[in-house]
C-alpha cells in the first residue's frame, strides 16, 4: 500500500468552544471510520511560513496550506475516497491529495 499525503487548502477554523467540540467530534469520527489506513492524522498550519527559492533566497509566505493528513491506501482513487469524508470539507477547505513513494 502506497501513503497519501492529503494536503488542505482554505477553511475555516471554529470560533466558539462549541464549534471546537464540533468539529472535534468529526475528526474523531472520521479516524475511527477510515481506522488503519490513517498512516498519521497531521495538524492544521498556522499563519506564520516561508518560502525557500531553489537559488536559496527565502521570503515570506509559502503556497497556502492549512494543514495535511497521510493516508495508506492500495490507490490514489481509493485515497481520494477515503479523503471525502474529511471534516475540513465542511469547514470550506479544499483537499489536495498526493501520491508519495520511498526513496531507498
Amino acid at each position: 500500500m502506497a501513503k497519501y499525503l492529503l494536503l488542505y487548502s482554505g477553511g475555516r477554523m471554529p470560533e466558539t468552544e462549541a464549534e471546537q467540540a464540533t468539529v472535534m467530534k468529526a475528526w474523531d469520527s472520521w479516524f475511527h471510520e477510515i481506522g488503519s489506513a490513517l498512516a498519521d492524522g497531521g495538524n492544521p498550519f498556522t499563519q506564520a511560513s516561508k518560502k525557500i527559492s531553489s537559488d536559496g533566497a527565502v521570503g515570506d509566505g509559502a503556497t497556502a496550506a492549512s494543514g495535511y493528513s497521510i493516508l495508506e491506501a492500495g490507490s490514489l482513487d481509493a485515497a481520494v475516497g477515503l479523503a471525502k469524508g474529511c471534516p475540513v470539507l465542511q469547514g470550506g477547505a479544499s483537499i489536495s491529495v498526493y501520491e508519495t513513494f520511498e526513496v531507498m
